[in-house]
């Protein structure tokens, strides 16, 4: 009998993939591609990938349905690493630098998340334009309310997402309405660590929002708690603005530089993701690397707050592990495609225009690498989580136009280049369809 499972099928299209380690300038050989290619998906996981003749014959007769995108560019489902789910309704607001716009628009968008109906209702927006989007997977700060991580990850979980996320630890410096305590801040995070981590697919995240809105007592208690728990990932910002890096010089006298203060509390590790990074010294950079951490790119947003060009060259140089990240709502977009052509122009500007290869990898196995889950998401391979996006040159007439007659590799830069929500024909997590999509079914 034929299999039906509503959990196995085989994707047919333009496999493209990318490996370990990939160059800022790769070329092709970065990129694993099968023009006729096809992902064999059984009970959430992938059982074989290659040329569709050779799929389809290890399939069998018995085969599961065929979702047949011929014509598209079947890749793996993209990973945000940095963004902020409460700040959705605030985004393209105008006219404000980093420390300024906080106040302005942040703070007071994340006040109204002591609501827990307004936690609630835009977890749930935020997760659908996720995968709109095509993001599988993410790193999602909430907000002070324990309450706002507990909608976040209850929203992943139903949609069967990759995500890890947690409330925000800020206990100075901010609106009387949004500071825990050094001691809640702590026990809070503890609770939802032990509620949250690993159940299903999900991650918790210790969340301190940056160093200016932490005492040295709750950092101290962050630190202890990414002791307690290695698994758990530790998610902040670092060295977005001249005016906060500066600030950061009079709260903490005693440290050699920004990164040093994450450093004597103990959390800067493997599984420690800091975003932004722009105004650090090549030695902090090396520092980051030689512990482990990782960088969460944010180009649109550092662009749209006026915060700066990160030296991604130097960074690079550097071995340091870097995945994108939207910073939504200081970014502009959901869509890691338009902020990976915004990464692409930062690069021109330095001198070291992207390939369309490590474009790819920042958006899928540089992010699995920066959460140290290039075991399970980012390539596709046997026995990896099944997340897939599929992209359509042809869901504009200008892509449709500029990808008429192009290599996989040329179609995958235009559509980094032009390309946006509308290129998104399909969304699978874990193997299914969670968005409506253009396709032959056999």
């Amino acid at each position: 009998m034929p299999n039906t499972d509503r959990h196995d099928c085989i994707i047919r299209g333009t496999v493209v993939s990318c490996g370990p380690d990939v160059a800022p300038q790769a070329g092709t050989d970065a990129l694993d591609v099968f023009t006729d290619g096809a992902l064999h998906i059984a009970g959430g996981v992938i059982r074989n990938v290659g040329p569709a003749t050779t799929v389809f014959a290890q399939a069998g007769s018995d085969h599961p349905p065929v979702h047949d995108f011929r014509g598209r560019l079947v890749v793996p489902g993209f990973i945000d690493i940095h963004t902020h789910c409460p700040q959705t309704n605030i985004i393209a607001s105008y006219g404000e630098a980093l420390l300024a716009w906080l106040h302005r628009y942040a703070f007071p968008a994340e006040e109204r998340f002591a609501d827990p109906e307004v936690a609630e209702e835009t977890a749930q927006f935020f997760m659908d334009e996720l995968l709109r989007n095509g993001t599988t997977s993410a790193l999602i700060m909430g907000t002070v309310h324990a309450h706002s991580a507990d909608a976040i990850l209850r929203a992943a979980r139903a949609r069967g997402m990759r995500v890890a996320a947690g409330k925000l630890m800020m206990d100075r410096n901010c609106p009387e309405p949004l500071r825990d305590t050094a001691a809640s801040g702590v026990t809070q995070s503890r609770e939802l660590l032990r509620r949250w981590h690993g159940a299903g697919r999900l991650t918790y995240a210790i969340s301190p929002r940056f160093a200016p809105t932490s005492s040295e007592e709750q950092l101290t208690g962050a630190g202890q708690l990414a002791l307690e728990c290695p698994e758990a990932y530790v998610q902040t910002h670092l060295a977005e603005n001249t005016a906060e890096v500066a600030w950061v010089g009079e709260l903490f006298p005693w440290a050699e530089d920004y990164l040093a203060v994450y450093e004597y509390f103990g959390l800067v590790r493997p599984g420690a993701v800091f975003a932004h990074c722009i105004h650090m010294t090549p030695a902090a950079r090396q520092r980051l690397a030689d512990h482990g951490g990782a960088t969460a790119f944010a180009p649109s947003a550092n662009l749209f707050l006026g915060s700066g060009l990160m030296d991604y060259p130097t960074q690079a140089a550097l071995g340091v592990t870097t995945g994108l990240g939207t910073d939504i709502g200081a970014g502009t977009s959901f869509s890691l495609l338009r902020t990976a052509a915004t990464a692409y122009q930062i690069g021109a500007l330095y001198g070291l225009p992207l390939s369309a290869a490590h474009l790819l990898y920042l958006t899928t196995r540089g992010g699995a690498k920066a959460l140290g889950l290039e075991d399970c998401i980012g390539h596709f391979a046997p026995g990896m989580e099944a997340d897939v996006v599929i992209l359509d040159p042809e869901a504009s007439p200008l892509a449709s136009r500029r990808t008429a007659v192009t290599t996989p590799e040329e179609t995958l830069f235009a559509l980094f280049t032009l390309g946006d929500e509308r290129h998104i024909a399909a969304t699978y997590v874990a193997g299914q369809p969670v968005t409506a999509h253009r396709s032959t079914h056999g």
